[in-house]
Formats: structure tokens, C-alpha cells, sequence
């Protein structure tokens, strides 16, 4: 992606020497921005500004930012990681241990919670730097920054196969008999992990830290000059926007509403079906658009297409901090929105837990007994199952 943790970094520079009352590099002892030293990376004491968009030279010098992200994105950051990480290992447990990988869904299901546990995987990184600096060295930036970005790309694109499998699934059930089995599940998984490393470039070639005024980064922008670096940091933007968002947008809004289309011309009911489709549309769209949007309009004023002013400024860079964090959040919400609210996930669970030290605690046995009655108890239609567990 364009981004984020594109240039991971960042954090809090200690005002030594030279004070700064910018956040991004400004001297408050020059009337002009010193981009002799590296200042138009727009990093320095951003507490958490990792993402390198911010100020590049554009606004006045005298316009000081707040440290916001400092405190409360690791607080985010940590969140994201636990719950994700709970959630997406469960869900890696139950597909190989009770599902045992029989069709193409199980197959996009163990690759989505593995390509989100990429992405998980680096908040607790992420978290750190946006308090203070990378600390890590040369090649944890390096393995760090691969794995958010092939991490980032590939989750989007898991999400429209599984998009596409339910579409088959519900849309065209004879053909999809033909075509969603293991094999065809492993060789889609395969075209869409390469998809993704290369989706990942021209960011994984400059992937390395620098040093400014005491302060370590990690970034993944190409740094020779000024221009070199707002020109690939532009290009980033634009990709993310193209390949990150409109395209998987147009894809699952697609498959999506075919599905909802064909469950109300279905005669029985479909309202657990329906309800689950327009969620899952809805949650995609309110956690990525908004982190979209806020990186395009950063673009747009590195290009100059939109007047600048300090105000614009400290807007466009809270929006970029609190919209990326939301955009996280999806990788911690993927397991309850694609696994658990099926019925076949939740019995295999439920059964693997029964098997399980946890099952001799009293009220934990219980709780397994009543659910696991409640699974079986349930009747779901073939069309049902497929869109709302398979």
C-alpha cells in the first residue's frame, strides 16, 4: 500500500540543538524549511506519523502539529493486535483441525485469517513507533514493512474471492459444483498471493531506516530527493486507491448484490442470509473508504491541487492516523464476519473446545453443551449455508 506502514516510523524526537515547533521538520529559528537535511520527509516527532504523508514542505513553518497518536493509537494498535490475533488463530485452529481444508471456502478462509495474521503481525511494531522511533534495526524494518504490505494487499484480495466463492455459491449452485473443490481453491490461493507481492512494489525495493536528527525511521519511499520521494509517495497513494480499494469495491459490491438479489427471489426465508451480505458490505466499505479518502486528499494537496494552510494540514494528518487505525480493524473483525456466524464453523469449534482442558471447567462445559445444542439444533438451507458459513 501506499502508506502506512510504509514509513512506520516516526515518533518522538527529542527537541535537542535545534527546537522544533513543527512537528514535521519546521525550525522555529529559519523563516524557511531546511530541506537540505532531509526535512521534506515530513516525519520528525510526529508521535506516531509514520506514514510519511504529512506536511512535506507544503504549509507555513510556523504551523505546529499535536502528538494525538502518541497516546492513543498503541492503545488502538494493541487492541487490534489482541483481538485479531485471538480471532484469526482460532479460525487457523478450526479450518485445519475440524474443517480439514474439504473445499474451496475452506481453503479462502485459512488464507484470509493467515494473510490478516501478516498484517496483525506488525502492530505491535506499529504501535511502538507511533510513540517513539524504529528501534529495531535494518532487517526488521525490512521483514516488518514486507509482511504489513503483502499483508494489506493480500487480506483485500482474500476478501473478493470470498466474495466471488459465495456468488457461485448462491448465484450459479450447479457450476459452482464444478468449481469450488480444494484444487481449484489452492491454485486461486496461489494466483492471489503472487497478486499480492506484486501488488507490494516499487514499495519492498526501498524498504530500509534513516537517521534524522537522532531520529530512526523505517520507511519504504524512495528517499534520494525531495521529488523522487513525493513522486513514488503519490504513486503509492494512487495505487492503494486503485488496487486497494475501487476495484475489490466493485468486485464484492457486485457479488454481493447478485446474492441479495437471488435471496429475494427465494421463496423461503433468507433474513439471517441478508442481514449477514449487507454487513459485510457495509463493514468493508466504512473501514477502508475513509483511510482511501484521507490518503487521496494527501495527495492531492502534495500536488498542489488543493490550497494549502496549517488547519488543512493538522486535518488531513489526524484523519490519516485515525482512518488508517480503523482501516486495521478489519483484519479483527474478518473472523466474526466470514467464520463464526456459520453454522459449520461454529459446531467444529464448539467441538474442538469440548476436546479441550477448558471443557472440564463447569460453567465453560455448560456453555459448550447449550451451544453446541443450539448449533445442531439449527435448520439452514443449502443456499443459506453457503452464504452465510460456507
Amino acid at each position: 500500500m501506499n502508506s502506512t506502514a510504509a514509513l512506520l516510523s516516526v515518533g518522538q524526537q527529542t527537541m535537542e540543538a535545534t527546537p522544533f515547533s513543527s512537528e514535521d521538520g519546521y525550525s522555529t529559528n529559519d523563516t524557511t524549511a531546511d530541506t537540505t537535511t532531509g526535512d521534506y520527509y515530513g516525519y520528525y516527532k510526529t508521535t506516531g506519523d509514520y506514514y510519511g504523508y504529512y506536511n512535506d514542505d507544503i504549509v507555513s513553518n510556523s504551523c505546529i502539529y499535536g502528538d494525538h497518536g502518541a497516546s492513543i493509537l498503541p492503545v488502538l494498535y494493541s487492541l487490534f493486535f489482541v483481538v485479531g490475533f485471538l480471532g484469526n488463530i482460532l479460525v487457523v485452529w478450526v479450518v485445519l483441525m475440524g474443517v480439514k481444508l474439504r473445499s474451496m471456502t475452506d481453503i479462502c478462509l485459512l488464507n484470509l485469517a493467515i494473510a490478516d495474521l501478516l498484517l496483525i503481525s506488525s502492530l505491535p511494531f506499529l504501535a511502538h513507533s507511533a510513540r517513539d522511533q524504529w528501534i529495531f534495526g535494518d532487517f526488521m524494518c525490512t521483514m516488518v514493512l514486507s509482511v504489513y504490505h503483502i499483508g494489506f494487499y493480500s487480506g483485500i484480495f482474500f476478501i473478493v474471492l470470498m466474495s466471488i466463492d459465495r456468488y457461485l455459491a448462491v448465484v450459479h449452485a450447479v457450476f459452482a459444483l464444478r468449481v469450488r473443490t480444494r484444487t481449484y481453491g489452492i491454485l486461486a490461493s496461489v494466483v492471489i498471493w503472487i497478486i499480492a507481492v506484486s501488488a507490494s512494489f516499487p514499495e519492498l525495493i526501498y524498504l530500509k531506516t534513516t537517521e534524522h536528527n537522532k531520529t530512526k525511521i523505517c520507511m519504504s519511499y524512495q528517499s534520494n530527493d525531495k521529488d523522487s520521494y513525493s513522486t513514488t509517495k503519490i504513486i503509492g497513494i494512487f495505487k492503494m486507491n486503485i488496487i486497494g480499494l475501487f476495484f475489490p469495491l466493485l468486485a464484492i459490491g457486485f457479488c454481493y448484490l447478485m446474492i441479495l438479489k437471488r435471496l429475494l427471489s427465494a421463496r423461503s426465508s433468507r433474513r439471517q442470509a441478508m442481514r449477514l451480505v449487507i454487513t459485510v458490505m457495509v463493514v468493508f466499505f466504512f473501514c477502508w473508504a475513509p483511510y482511501n479518502i484521507a490518503a487521496f486528499v494527501k495527495a492531492l494537496e502534495m500536488m498542489e491541487h488543493i490550497t494549502a494552510s496549517c488547519e488543512g494540514s493538522k486535518a488531513i494528518r489526524l484523519s490519516l492516523q485515525f482512518t488508517e487505525a480503523l482501516a486495521y480493524s478489519h483484519s479483527s473483525l474478518n473472523p466474526f464476519l466470514y467464520v463464526f456466524v456459520g453454522e459449520k464453523f461454529r459446531k467444529q469449534l464448539f467441538r474442538l473446545l469440548n476436546k479441550t482442558p477448558l471443557s472440564r471447567v463447569r460453567f465453560i462445559k455448560s456453555y459448550i453443551v447449550q451451544a453446541t445444542g443450539s448449533v445442531y439444533s439449527q435448520t439452514t438451507s443449502v443456499d443459506e449455508r453457503s452464504s452465510t458459513a460456507v
